[in-house]
């Protein structure tokens, strides 16, 4: 369940402590984020070392997981995708990105990994605000159906089962990723 707090935050306000749950920032209000599963977690600590080690070689931009970022700073809207990568076009390789606070950049692809807390309104929803904030891709990973969602716009997607192989497509050229090696540690559900 969301808890919504009145008190904004500004530009710099300090991470989240170990006792505070993690959150976003929606019209200034923050928004407790719902506990992610063990699985989870682990699927996108896997697509995050994927796109890390498919960077080394390929310099062009930077993965980060669970960061805050300020998508849109007129609104206050921070969203903490649990996965994203920005492109180099966005912020350049050479450019220092913030010690403390949060990151005033739009990703290039947010990456959204579903657990059992997560309702299908609020990942729809932040689909629909990526994309007007202008995002160019959202990768919606459920692991309990063995599939990825994968948003070119909020009204395009290819759904991809275990069998297929994630194709990073024009934003990520040469980036593959086998789902069934993925999905490994994770059972479908029907």
């Amino acid at each position: 369940m969301s808890t919504g707090f009145a008190e904004p935050t500004t530009t710099t306000s300090p991470p989240a402590s170990p006792e505070e749950p993690l959150y976003e920032v929606v019209n200034g209000v923050k928004v407790e984020l719902p506990p992610m599963s063990i699985q989870s977690n682990l699927i996108a600590g896997d697509v995050y070392f994927a796109l890390r080690s498919f960077l080394v070689d390929h310099p062009i931009g930077t993965p980060v997981m669970e960061a805050l970022l300020i998508i849109d700073p007129e609104a206050n809207l921070r969203r903490r995708p649990d996965v994203a990568f920005v492109s180099a076009n966005r912020w350049p390789l050479d450019r220092e990105v913030p010690e403390t606070g949060d990151w005033e950049v739009v990703p290039t692809i947010a990456i959204e990994v579903t657990s059992t807390h997560d309702l299908a309104r609020d990942v729809e929803e932040k689909t629909i605000e990526y994309f007007a904030h202008g995002v160019e891709a959202v990768w919606v990973v459920h692991p309990e159906h063995r599939r990825i969602y994968c948003y070119s716009s909020p009204t395009e997607t290819m759904i991809l089962d275990e069998k297929a192989t994630l194709d990073g497509g024009d934003i990520l050229p040469g980036f593959k990723l086998p789902l069934n090696e993925l999905f490994r540690r994770s059972t479908a559900t029907a």
